[in-house]
């Protein structure tokens, strides 16, 4: 049995030198886009970041195991801020405490634990869920087709009943991501007690088997509350899956975030938000044909509807803006400008060194114009906000 090892990496850099056996170079590419693998001089392997953040527990072939942190280049306020928009519901995080500003996993569990708290002291939400079963007595309403189905005695009785319970999807998924953020590396002892105690205060209900789809809850009046505090822990177990090589995602140990998507679901409610402002309506992930058969389909990250028909285009990049955009990046904005017949289309990229002062960048063919744009990640909550509506007047305005 090969005994454990712990490496970290950056999302970004140069990444980290390590002696690594043939089982733990096979289990870190079992994962697809996980990290970056390069040979090094002496037998050893250089380890990158690719644009993911977390820990992640990778068990090796010969019994031991692999703990990869992958640390965030932003700040993790910044990140924080940028996850409060990776629901369709956007929620505002508390201030990240001194004891958690500098990881991710202890940061994310002291925020639950503070927005679960607040939530759990108004008391425990109950709903009403129908439940079928046999009894002695009869409760609710006699299930007359199972008991006409009954042959000899008839009790007991099949009947069915609502029951008002606890053991409702809303509580089901906080109380599964607090026993998961108690035990995530890293946290501290007093936040771990925190999170347990209020597991506690969640009696009949039963947790989530690890790896099952999270149940479906509806936004309502009733459970207006519990909102904050469940946006996170849909979070926090979102990350709980990864996708081996030739399988299906399957259950992680650990928690991991993909980055570019995170961004991209920033860009894509932001400048919805503000963009709507100016008369501009926007649909995410919008599929078009590429060619008259359409056997080439293209789904941009943004298209901008005025009028009953799409003025403009636009796509999230997670990648710092230098001199100019990508060449990739303009052939796929171009490609997108010309399946959509529309002249104007945009490239938002992220700008992740501090001072960075975004400028724009203007390419100009034939009959369309690409525009470059760069938000700094940087900014505080309300400075990222102005960009972004300063982003989004000048798209309209090209739009106009």
């Amino acid at each position: 049995m090969s005994p454990d090892v712990t490496i970290t990496v950056r999302e970004a850099g140069p990444g980290t030198s390590c002696e690594l056996t043939g089982d733990q170079v096979a289990a870190l590419v079992a994962v697809p886009d996980l990290v970056r693998l390069t040979p090094a001089p002496g037998g050893r392997w250089n380890v990158r970041g690719n644009q993911k953040v977390g820990l992640i527990r990778l068990p090796t072939r010969s019994g031991g195991a692999i703990h990869l942190r992958l640390r965030p280049k932003l700040g993790i306020r910044d990140l924080l801020f940028l996850l409060s928009y990776s629901s369709t519901d956007p929620w505002h995080p508390e201030p990240v405490t001194a004891a958690t500003a500098d990881d991710l996993l202890p940061a994310l569990a002291d925020l639950l634990a503070r927005t679960a708290r607040r939530t759990l002291e108004a008391g425990v939400l109950h709903g009403y869920r129908e439940v079928e079963e046999e009894l002695l007595l009869v409760r609710g309403s006699i299930h007359t087709t199972a008991q006409l189905r009954r042959t000899g005695l008839p009790l007991p009785i099949s009947v069915r009943y609502d029951d008002h319970t606890p053991d409702i999807p809303e509580n089901r998924i906080l109380l599964t991501a607090l026993h998961l953020a108690a035990y995530l590396p890293g946290v501290p002892g007093q936040t771990c007690l925190t999170l347990r105690h209020l597991a506690d205060r969640l009696p009949g209900v039963r947790r989530l088997h690890l790896g099952a789809p999270l149940p479906t809850w509806t936004p309502t009046r009733l459970n207006s509350r519990y909102a904050p505090a469940l946006r996170l822990a849909e979070l926090l177990l979102s990350g709980r899956s990864i996708r081996q090589e030739g399988g299906a995602p399957t259950p992680a140990d650990g928690f991991l975030l993909d980055l570019p998507r995170v961004f991209e679901r920033f860009v894509t409610v932001t400048l919805g938000e503000a963009l709507a402002r100016h008369g501009i309506r926007c649909v995410p992930q919008e599929g078009h044909r590429l060619d008259e058969a359409g056997l080439a389909s293209i789904r941009p990250d943004l298209v901008l509807h005025r009028g009953g028909r799409p003025v403009s285009v636009m796509d999230a990049k997670y990648t710092s803006l230098e001199v100019k955009a990508s060449r990739e990046h303009l052939y796929q904005l171009l490609a997108y400008c010309t399946a959509l017949g529309i002249t104007h289309g945009h490239l938002v990229y992220a700008a992740t060194t501090p001072g960075t002062a975004p400028v724009d960048h203007v390419i100009r063919r034939s009959s369309v114009t690409i525009t470059a744009h760069a938000l700094n990640l940087n900014e505080p909550p309300a400075g990222l906000l102005a960009q972004t509506a300063g982003l989004a007047a000048r798209a309209a305005a090209a739009a106009a």
